[in-house]
């Protein structure tokens, strides 16, 4: 018999659990803490840009070339794509298990194919093919809080030293400005002087490509040479220019008198943005927003933390004048969940020890089953990192509900000991004789739960991801429970259970008890009833199943719950053609009518992007803030109520649609 080796040694199965249980604390501190389970089909993005290029053009020369060789690469779901004035974005989504990065490599030969296809100017400014980040973690907002620093300076001050050192963070896969607003020489062409001294675009940009170069001039005195040469120079020549004035004083044309016609003469010429297309604001003032993405495997609350402590040390070297601020932080909602979670799973396991002592009416016996639990639910998470899983809502309500399971086995071996005992057996004696009589209905009790959740774990899709998970928990933790059934539970009955002394129980447990034994005989006349009248019992039961089937059409679907995350999304709609100033104007009025709601901490809001759809100057997204959960309390401040005012009050604003939506329960879906 299996167990009688730890009856015996009752100090090995005690030693075995212990290192059961420390194997689940290490895996616990290596495991990843998410809000779900990694389930987002990953995706490869191709971008393009073609300047000046309207957005049927795009689809015509860019988007239809691209997208006809992309088609039907390995593992690919679908894809789609969108073209607007001068960019072309594509997002190829694969199924789920494909590799990410043989996918992006795939994309990245197929496009290769056609690079010759395009237009000169996308293939002079490049395709960019990457892996898409989808889990956005949090956004800083850079700003000047006296306004001494223009968004010009402040985006190029982030490239250049902030998201650096971001992206250095273990666990970030890529911090991406909204935005960004790179320094770029504007040369601002006078059509009329142009049209007067015939000059063209193309004249410009080709004098810019021809004399804005870094040319190799040569050497002085290289071979072959005199044999008195003594020296060798290297001739260093006006390279790449970097000044307006220098731009300014590019050739254009050379008249036969020595003339010179300059860019100057028919242009104005500046240092300033390459693009003024999309730009932010953070509580009304203009700011440099960054987006954080986590990578996929990467632990949620330590990237967060890590990234906030890059964040503070980076800003010890702002310039005066300069300060930031977290205006969104998707892992304040993961670290509320877990944390009710972790309280329900403590408020879980005290009822079932509570429960546990009050039908055995005994601290020695209580303690064999309540060792149980911990072991079992432990020793579950050093396989859950030998698996790939990671600490998420749906993991934990698994452990949740499997407290109720794993306990059973132990109360199974400890009440058959008790009643052995009772019948004058020894310890010892009564544990052996035990598990001759348990060892199998512990392991059919075990195989018949393993058969009912195993199967789920085959479930195709993104929900059999999430079902996966929670089924694949259950069983681990029910199959320890039985290892520990086997092993530790008759090894401490052995040691801890004594003779029952013939003392009167407590006054709480005679009133239990007495309660309990009436209900017992109400449960028994009410079966011996039921159990003359088999009619009666198949109207009950169809009665019953018919209010279950009723209920169950009844009750609302839905992928997951909607749950308040302390946050809302706003898109905003303007008619198209409508110019950027005129968004912002429209902006501005949403971020103070919304900032001044009760319940909203902070607004971010970025002109130019869309949550939606496609980018362009009519369109404006905006994130909104809430504040923390112990501080709305009221139900009207709730995020779903807060969603529904933000529609209802701004559905007045003349020329645009607001549209306010939750954030996604899942990134990416």
């Amino acid at each position: 018999m299996f167990s009688r080796f730890f009856i015996h040694r009752p100090r090995f199965a005690i030693v075995v659990s212990i290192v059961i249980v420390l194997a689940g604390l290490l895996a616990l501190s290596a495991l990843p803490v998410k809000q779900y389970p990694q389930i987002t089909p990953p995706a490869v993005q191709v971008t393009a840009s073609y300047p000046g290029a309207s957005a049927d053009v795009v689809e015509a020369t860019v988007a239809t070339v691209i997208e006809d060789v992309v088609n039907g690469v390995d593992g690919m779901s679908y894809m789609s794509s969108t073209s607007s004035n001068g960019a072309y974005e594509l997002n190829v989504t694969f199924e789920l298990g494909t590799d990410p990065d043989i996918a992006a490599v795939d994309v990245q030969n197929r496009v290769s194919l056609v690079q010759a296809q395009l237009p000169q100017a996308v293939s002079d400014r490049g395709l960019s093919v990457f892996k898409a980040t989808v889990s956005m973690l949090q956004i800083y907002a850079l700003y000047s809080p006296d306004e001494s620093y223009d968004s010009l300076f402040l985006s190029n001050y982030a490239s250049n030293n902030v998201v650096d050192s971001l992206s250095r963070v273990p666990g970030v896969g890529d911090v991406f400005i909204f935005g960004a607003q790179d320094y770029g020489m504007r040369v601002w062409m006078r059509p009329d002087r142009m049209a007067d001294l015939g000059i063209m675009p193309s004249d410009i940009a080709g004098a810019i490509r021809g004399q804005n170069v870094q040319a190799a001039a040569g050497q002085v005195g290289a071979p072959p040479t005199p044999a008195n040469q003594q020296y060798q120079y290297t001739v260093r020549a006006q390279g790449r220019l970097d000044e307006p004035e220098q731009f300014g004083n590019i050739a254009l044309r050379t008249a036969t008198d020595g003339g010179i016609l300059r860019i100057s003469d028919v242009a104005d010429v500046e240092l300033g943005a390459q693009s003024y297309s999309v730009f932010g604001r953070f509580s009304g003032q203009p700011a440099i927003l960054m987006a954080v993405f986590q990578q996929p495997q990467a632990n949620a609350l330590d990237v967060g933390r890590d990234a906030k402590a890059q964040m503070a040390e980076v800003a010890k070297r702002f310039p005066d004048g300069m300060t930031y601020d977290v205006a969104f932080d998707t892992t304040d909602f993961i670290n509320v969940t877990l944390k009710e979670l972790i309280v329900t799973l403590a408020i879980a396991l005290a009822l079932v020890i509570a429960v546990v002592f009050i039908f055995l009416q005994n601290l020695r016996a209580t303690l064999i089953p309540a060792l149980a639990i911990p072991v079992s639910l432990i020793g579950t998470f050093a396989v859950m990192l030998m698996i790939g899983f990671s600490i998420n809502t749906i993991t934990l309500f698994a452990l949740i509900l499997a407290i109720g399971v794993v306990v059973d086995d132990a109360i199974l071996v400890l009440e058959n000991v008790q009643r052995h005992m009772e019948d004058g057996m020894a310890a010892l004696d009564a544990a052996l004789l035990t598990m001759r009589e348990v060892t199998g209905a512990v392991l059919a009790s075990t195989l018949v739960l393993l058969a009912v959740f195993v199967p789920v774990t085959f479930m195709p899709g993104i929900a059999g991801q999430l079902y996966q998970q929670f089924a694949l928990t259950i069983s681990i933790s029910v199959a320890m429970s039985s290892i520990v059934a086997l092993t530790l539970s008759p090894a401490l009955c052995a040691v801890l259970l004594k003779p029952k002394a013939d003392a009167r129980p407590g006054r709480v447990f005679r009133w239990f008890n007495s309660g309990f034994d009436r209900l017992t005989s109400g449960y028994v006349r009410a079966a011996g009833f039921f159990a003359g009248r088999a009619w009666l019992t198949v109207l009950v039961l169809l009665g019953t199943a018919g209010l279950v089937a009723a209920l169950f059409m009844a009750a609302p679907t839905g992928f997951l719950p909607d749950e308040d995350q302390g946050a809302l999304f706003v898109q905003i709609q303007l008619p198209d053609a409508s110019s950027l100033e005129r968004t912002d104007r429209i902006m501005r009025e949403v971020d103070s009518r919304v900032g001044a709601m009760d319940g909203v901490a902070e607004v971010v809001s970025i002109r130019g992007a869309s949550l939606l759809g496609s980018d362009g100057p009519n369109v404006a997204m905006a994130i909104v803030q809430l504040d923390p959960w112990d501080e709305r309390n009221d139900a009207q401040l709730s995020a779903a109520a807060l969603t529904a005012r933000v529609s209802r009050d701004l559905s007045d604003i003349a020329g645009a649609t607001v549209t306010a939506f939750a954030p996604p329960a899942i990134p990416g879906l």
